[in-house]
């Protein structure tokens, strides 16, 4: 085979994965719109057994080979070890995914998977899934989906940092942690701290300081400490922010994701890319930064003590 029969054979594409709630459906749906707008063909998996009611154009669905509903009832099983037999089923019966991807040669992949913590920090089979699409040619990247609430609460936020954390070495995929609903981040509270704190994952230890004022954290302050210095020896977490009704932040995304998975578009793709941005923000367009972001979803407020602090 020459050396672009190899290149032809190459699939890309993203496993979203993420907490219930993220948001996975939803970007897959956004991202597969988006993508389509600018010329790839798109095709969506859907690898969650529970997901009902799918929302976007679905070229493969785990359903039709098993589903969460059919084990709870005949297994008599909860939906955590639901799940994780579903799984297990899947990874036991990869010909039938197989065969599946098979028809869509050409297109450009999006893995919509379990919302389940577990499969992705602990459990092996979605891992093993994932590494026998590599086997089969597929260059894909984790997209990591994170609620961007978790952000107004300096505990829930170290909680998502172990996660994403123990997700990124458990998965083994190039890995994208987006902080999902950006749009709705001040519904829930005001950020200590100015956007970029969180999506760069500055120097914890502010934080730690933060939760120190409060009384309940007080007590936890040691634990705290510890966490946030085994987040920083590993040096890893970091955030991409995401509106999926946004298409500078989608394009954002994707200008990660192309380049954690290896996709490098073409000209063709190019121009349907810059055409679709000048429509929506102008012929000027141009990558925005944090902390334009923050500034489109993040009401200005007094700076706290850590704040000056930070500047100082």
């Amino acid at each position: 085979m020459s050396y672009s029969q190899k290149q032809s054979a190459v699939a890309f594409g993203q496993a979203v994965i993420g907490p219930p709630g993220s948001g996975k459906t939803t970007y897959c749906l956004g991202m597969q719109e988006f993508l389509s707008a600018i010329g790839r063909k798109v095709a969506v998996v859907n690898l969650d057994p529970a997901n009902e009611g799918i929302p976007y154009q679905c070229a493969v669905d785990i359903s039709e080979l098993i589903t969460l509903a059919d084990v709870m009832e005949n297994l008599k099983l909860g939906p955590n070890g639901g799940l994780i037999y579903c799984m297990e089923y899947l990874e036991a019966n990869l010909d039938w995914l197989q065969e599946k991807l098979a028809q869509f040669k050409g297109h450009y992949f999006l893995f919509d998977c379990p919302g389940q913590v577990e499969l992705c920090t602990h459990h092996s089979s979605l891992r093993n899934i994932f590494a026998q699409l590599a086997k089969w040619n597929f260059r894909l990247a984790a997209v990591h989906l994170v609620d961007s609430h978790y952000c107004t609460d300096p505990g829930k936020f170290i909680s998502i940092l172990c996660t994403s954390l123990s997700t990124m070495l458990h998965v083994e995929l190039p890995h994208i942690n987006v902080l999902s609903k950006m749009d709705l981040i001040e519904q829930y509270g005001k950020l200590a701290f100015n956007l970029d704190y969180y999506t760069e994952v500055l120097d914890l230890s502010y934080l730690v300081d933060h939760l120190a004022t409060d009384p309940f954290f007080k007590n936890y302050q040691h634990l705290n400490k510890k966490l946030v210095e085994v987040i920083e020896d590993y040096s890893l977490v970091s955030f991409v922010p995401l509106n999926v009704q946004d298409k500078e932040s989608m394009q954002r995304v994707m200008q990660a994701v192309d380049k954690a998975n290896g996709y490098c578009f073409g000209d063709a793709e190019h121009r349907s890319l810059q055409a679709l941005m000048s429509a929506a923000v102008g012929a000027d367009f141009h990558f925005t930064s944090t902390l334009a972001v923050q500034e489109k979803y993040v009401q200005p407020q007094e700076k706290t003590v850590e704040q000056e602090t930070m500047d100082v």
